[in-house]
């Protein structure tokens, strides 16, 4: 995966909360410590956002941004 932002952090998905049009995903990037993210629930569904799985916080400027390999 190339990006363009400088900060990424991997992580696993540790909660996923669905809305009817956002969803809420909690990465845990470390032990304790959390990222959270909001994403339209479309993206949520096309990345395979489950508990468990493996994901990136990206961060550019104000926007945390969720990458999977």
């Amino acid at each position: 995966m190339e990006i363009s932002a400088r900060n990424s952090f991997k992580g696993t998905v540790k909660k996923v909360v669905h809305g009817s049009v956002s969803s809420e995903i909690t990465l845990e990037v470390a032990p304790g410590v959390e990222l959270v993210s909001i994403i339209t629930k479309s993206s949520a569904e096309k990345l395979g956002l489950v508990e468990g799985k493996q994901a990136y916080a990206v961060v550019k400027s104000s926007d945390v941004i969720i990458a999977i390999d």
